[in-house]
């Protein structure tokens, strides 16, 4: 299937400028004519697959968008919109970054649960449904079917925010190399594991060469589980920056991370089937892609070095 992209511009509310603008990048399943004009500038969406549901992808803090574009043009080639986005503002401790859009006042202990943490949801949902309205994939957007997915802070963005009570339209969500652990900074003991919304399908992923405790004690304390929906894949041989193409060393600190012991390649294909997959599933409900999940997970993959669902 034939990928393509188009860029879009959204303004965050309450934010001053010049760090209230995101800028997207929107990969989609195209239609290529036989006969393309010149004066063509986009190729038209391909309706076969139509209406897509809308995965959006938030970055790791420093992480260009583009470094997860070999995922996003895998799951678009599935048949899904994908939203890259790069935001330009004030994050952590006051320090001018790309972020996924954290609002650490609604993650103190006094208010998290009670108020989504996304502060670049509702600027991305708002422009989803101005492209549903106008532009190449007018009434082709499944918006009831939206899946957040993330690494890193961008993950734990994903896991807190797809919850029913405050975006009605997120179906699922998945994060790679996160947990939901708070932040000492805002009041949080050392340690500290928050519950997660636990009301959606949810694949947490992380690497055997990455601190992944954290990720595994998400799973097993965040979650109540019950559903056999939410999944736990560890990778072995993964790191920390697998999930990104390049990770670049002016901004963030790869030579941090543990070496990866099996092909980065590799992995990411075996990654992005995985989240490919967990989305047909739980989101699309086709019942063939259930049944290779379960081959995929519970075959005797080197890659896999563990699996389990609640």
């Amino acid at each position: 299937m034939t990928v393509r992209a188009f860029f879009e511009a959204a303004k965050v509310e309450g934010v001053q400028s010049p760090y209230d603008t995101i800028h997207l990048k929107i990969l989609y399943p195209a239609q290529i004519p036989d006969q393309l004009e010149k004066s063509t500038k986009i190729e038209p969406a391909n309706p076969e697959n139509a209406p897509f549901p809308v995965v959006i992808l938030f970055n790791g803090f420093n992480c260009d968008a583009q470094q997860y574009q070999w995922l996003a043009v895998k799951l678009a080639e599935r048949g899904l919109v994908v939203v890259l986005f790069n935001w330009i503002t004030e994050s952590l401790l006051g320090v001018i970054s790309l972020t996924p859009g954290i609002d650490l006042e609604k993650m103190k202990p006094t208010i998290y649960r009670t108020a989504p943490t996304a502060s670049a949801l509702p600027a991305l949902l708002a422009k989803l449904e101005q492209l549903q309205n106008q532009g190449i994939l007018a009434g082709m957007l499944d918006l009831q079917r939206i899946i957040l997915g993330g690494h890193s802070a961008g993950g734990m963005v994903s896991m807190e925010n797809a919850d029913p009570q405050f975006f009605p339209e997120v179906a699922a969500s998945f994060a790679y190399g996160a947990s939901s652990t708070g932040f000492t900074i805002i009041g949080y003991e050392p340690g500290t594991i928050l519950p997660l919304p636990d009301s959606l399908p949810l694949l947490l992923m992380g690497g055997t060469e990455d601190a992944n405790t954290p990720v595994i004690r998400t799973f097993q304390e965040a979650i109540t589980g019950g559903r056999n929906d939410t999944y736990l894949v560890i990778l072995e041989g993964a790191n920390h920056y697998s999930i990104v193409d390049e990770p670049d060393s002016t901004t963030v600190r790869p030579s941090l991370d543990l070496e990866a012991t099996q092909s980065q390649e590799n992995l990411r294909l075996v990654m992005s089937e995985i989240i490919g997959l967990f989305i047909d599933t739980h989101v699309r409900h086709q019942p063939e892609a259930s049944q290779s999940l379960e081959q995929l997970l519970n075959t005797a993959n080197p890659l896999i070095k563990s699996f389990e669902r609640k």
